[in-house]
């Protein structure tokens, strides 16, 4: 059974669905918005954060870097200012990361470059994230493998083989790899989230835990993968649907993220353990709802027991209708009144 350990968290098919929030650039490169955050993550009951790491004059080119970025969530008039304006450096990711150790929340980041990837090899987090855009970027993924960290890559965009290329890169490194499902876009409808990829993933590598990369606008859909197979479910997470900038809206806000913790973890332990027994807690709806044999009429003690004589009436708790045929032809040791349970001690 595969099995991944991130933090202090083992993860494999028995456990709870791991969560974390995906906070990326929603803090809007304010530290304070970036505490509550973390807080409300907390709050909301998920297992890590999870922030974005970009050397953007590295990242892009320079005509993306200089592109005029002039609209409603913009934090720049090019779009180079505009992530340089979202982007944390050393001391606040050195304080966030303490900050998530005191909540008891793993901190993960997605390298978006080598310069990042070198940046959360040496601040020694809790694990990386390998974005959809780089599931081809195999020098990217297998330098983050060398760091010895849980290492979770989307396959947003990709194939079958795309993730079978990561697989042969990785595992020879670093064993503990994780898939996410995903769609590339922002939301995803129902239509194109592509569920069943999760039971596909886990029979083409069943060394590697799998779960979903969620964009869908709700909470439905990460409990139906974790039914399938799923084990570690990423969503999007704000303070605010109207802040300012592209992730907020299908992002979920503190009690949605709560919601979706508590729906992930009770249906673990819906699911049971597939064997088809009664339960104590059905007992008594079962007496109140079932039917037992009952005289159908004033009997005689010696009265040879016929169809017409027997009744079958709730609340149950005696004979069970399963057991009439057997009934039927025994004699009475006793007299019973009508609408008296014919229990085994009044037949001979």
């Amino acid at each position: 059974m595969a099995e991944l350990r991130i933090g202090k968290t083992l993860i494999s098919d028995d456990s709870d669905c791991y969560v974390i929030a995906e906070i990326g650039n929603n803090h809007q490169g304010d530290m304070e918005k970036a505490r509550d955050l973390f807080r409300a993550a907390k709050y909301a009951g998920v297992d890590a954060v999870k922030l974005q790491k970009r050397d953007n004059r590295v990242l892009y080119t320079k005509a993306a870097y200089d592109k005029p970025y002039e609209n409603e969530n913009s934090f720049g008039t090019t779009y180079g200012e505009h992530r340089n304006f979202l982007e944390f450096g050393w001391d606040e990711y050195v304080e966030l990361k303490a900050l998530a150790a005191e909540l008891e929340l793993d901190f993960m980041a997605t390298a978006f470059d080598m310069p990042s990837a070198a940046f959360l090899g040496k601040l020694d987090i809790d694990g990386i994230k390998v974005a959809s855009g780089d599931l081809r970027n195999i020098p990217l993924i297998k330098y983050l493998a060398g760091f010895g960290k849980p290492l979770i890559v989307s396959l947003g965009g990709g194939t079958l083989q795309d993730a079978v290329n990561v697989h042969e890169a990785v595992i020879p490194i670093n064993s503990q790899l994780c898939f996410l499902q995903c769609t590339a876009s922002y939301p995803t409808l129902p239509e194109d989230m592509n569920l069943r990829v999760v039971e596909s993933l886990r029979e083409r590598f069943p060394d590697c835990i799998v779960g979903l990369s969620d964009h869908f606008n709700g909470i439905a859909m990460a409990v139906v993968a974790y039914v399938l197979g799923a084990r570690v479910v990423e969503k999007h997470f704000t303070l605010n649907h109207t802040w300012k900038g592209t992730d907020h809206a299908l992002s979920l806000e503190p009690t949605g993220m709560h919601r979706l913790t508590r729906d992930l973890r009770r249906v673990r332990r819906a699911m049971g353990d597939a064997k088809k027994n009664p339960l104590p807690v059905e007992a008594g709806a079962i007496v109140k709802m079932g039917k037992s044999l009952y005289a159908a009429r004033t009997l005689a003690a010696g009265h040879v027991l016929a169809v017409e004589d027997i009744a079958l009436k709730s609340p149950g708790g005696g004979i069970s209708p399963v057991e009439l045929e057997s009934v039927i032809g025994k004699t009475l040791a006793n007299a019973l009144e009508e609408d008296e349970f014919i229990q085994p001690e009044n037949l001979q």
